[in-house]
């Protein structure tokens, strides 16, 4: 854990040393309402500036808990609103570090209007800006809209996050079910994209500033490539089930980024660099291995509610910075796990439909397991706008598997009869090879090329350009 809390050293240990420069150091507290005037507010209990990370510029605000419980009003926002104003007009990041008791009460009106104003620059630059915040201490009531409308969000294991306290909650308690906790936030609500410790969240949000383009419209996250492009990635069929280490073994120097890693485990999500070029990657997941090797989580490889909103959001995200997504598939259905999960299915499945046909970035599907049903298709199919698919020599492509579907061809008929049914649907319907022979499959390839033929199809894909129909904004939200 660092020692470093204050908001000047975080701010330190985010930036490259000695880069920071203060904005607005002498701003404080306008209201003399409750004795306010008497109270010393310095920098009106928010830090602001600009500095760089990696020599990428970035603007940075740290609220201070010392000064007023770091709390939000008039003059307070009004600096961070003017951090946007600057960063918008040079298309650099805006970094929010977080440690406030949210609303500043002693100014009412002019504090619940500070917030509308922050929330209003975090609408203005959603996509067109990077937006990150970290949450250090406490994140609570209208404040907690602020990380919520960021791109990503890293949460302090030991911050608090919330809208309504967990007391507040009815039938509940902290001690219950401790609604704000990274826990809570990161694996049920899935707002918290990372949870570690503070110096570990310096390093991680330096890294991911560094792999992502800074504003939309320019891309300065290529790096340099030492890896082989052509390295073969021997043992990835063994491991496909869990698409965590597919990525990571495909990626440059074996290194993803992953994000939301402990919200619906069933879909992975992240970042990972091909020849120097950084790709998003959506991926189902039906194993969980842990750092052993052993199998520590199982799914029925469906997908979930969940997993189709989280997917959604990530293909979004890419697509507004212009980050290219490789999907790597190998789904069977819908989960039917319970009715929660059942009332919101389709609409989370539109919402990914949605997405991927309308990322108008390079798109790249790799089949490595199964692809049976709707569910292959809105899992970045041909029918939804994949630039290139390719298929592992072992996958499989159809309506559903052979067993359940020689059950229902040859309802009434013998067990022989059923079993022969299912290996003649099997090589007819569900085979690779078939899904081919249609235009489905673009290239059937070897597991272990997979890193080659992936790399090349995004170097391939590099120049696409795609004319979008005239319209304001689609409505599938």
């Amino acid at each position: 854990m660092s020692t470093t809390t204050s908001a000047s050293g975080r701010i330190a240990a985010l930036l490259d040393e000695n880069s920071f420069v203060e904005i607005g150091a002498k701003v404080t507290a306008r209201s003399t309402d409750f004795n306010l005037k008497q109270t010393n507010t310095p920098s009106d209990g928010v830090i602001t500036g600009y500095g760089v990370i990696n020599d990428n510029l970035v603007y940075v605000y740290a609220q201070d808990a010392s000064v007023l419980g770091g709390s939000v009003g008039e003059m307070h926002a009004k600096k961070i609103a003017n951090l946007y104003d600057l960063a918008l007009k040079t298309g650099a990041p805006v970094i929010g570090l977080i440690d406030s008791a949210g609303l500043r009460l002693e100014e009412a009106c002019d504090a619940l209007n500070a917030f509308g104003e922050i929330f209003a620059k975090q609408a203005s630059a959603s996509g067109a800006i990077l937006q990150i915040t970290a949450v250090f201490g406490s994140c609570g009531g209208g404040l907690a809209l602020i990380p919520s409308l960021t791109d990503f969000t890293f949460m302090e294991s030991k911050a608090k996050l919330f809208v309504n306290s967990p007391n507040a909650i009815k039938d509940n308690y902290a001690e219950k079910c401790d609604t704000s906790d990274a826990k809570f936030q990161s694996e049920e609500s899935g707002l918290a994209d990372v949870v570690a410790d503070e110096d570990s969240i310096y390093a991680q949000i330096r890294g991911l500033v560094s792999m992502l383009p800074s504003n939309c419209d320019t891309d300065n996250s290529f790096t340099d490539c030492t890896d082989d492009l052509n390295r073969s990635c021997e043992g990835i069929a063994g491991v496909y089930q869990d698409s965590s280490y597919v990525a990571s073994m495909i990626a440059d120097d074996n290194s993803f980024f992953e994000i939301k890693a402990g919200y619906a485990k069933d879909m992975v999500t992240g970042f990972i660099r091909l020849n120097g070029a950084t790709v998003g990657v959506v991926a189902n997941r039906s194993v969980v291995y842990d750092e052993e090797g052993k199998k520590s989580e199982e799914f029925d490889g469906s997908l979930s509610a969940k997993g189709c909103e989280k997917a959604a959001d990530f293909v979004n995200f890419c697509d507004a910075f212009g980050v290219p997504v490789l999907s790597l598939t190998d789904a069977s259905g819908f989960s039917a796990a319970c009715k929660c999960g059942e009332k919101k299915i389709a609409k989370a499945a539109a919402k990914l439909v949605y997405a991927f046909a309308n990322a108008t970035v390079p798109k790249v599907n790799v089949i490595v397991g199964k692809a049976f049903g709707s569910a292959y298709t809105i899992m970045n199919s041909k029918a939804l706008g994949a630039d290139m698919t390719f298929a592992w020599d072992n996958a499989k492509v159809g309506m559903m598997d052979s067993k359940l579907a020689a059950q229902i061809i040859c309802d009434g008929k013998g067990a022989d009869a059923i079993a022969e049914c299912a290996k003649s649907y099997d090589g007819l319907q569900n085979s690779v090879d078939a899904a081919a022979s249609r235009g489905y499959v673009d290239t059937i390839i070897a597991p272990e090329d997979t890193r080659k033929y992936v790399i090349g199809a995004f170097e391939m894909l590099f120049p696409k350009y795609v004319e979008t129909a005239a319209k304001k904004h689609g409505a599938v939200l």
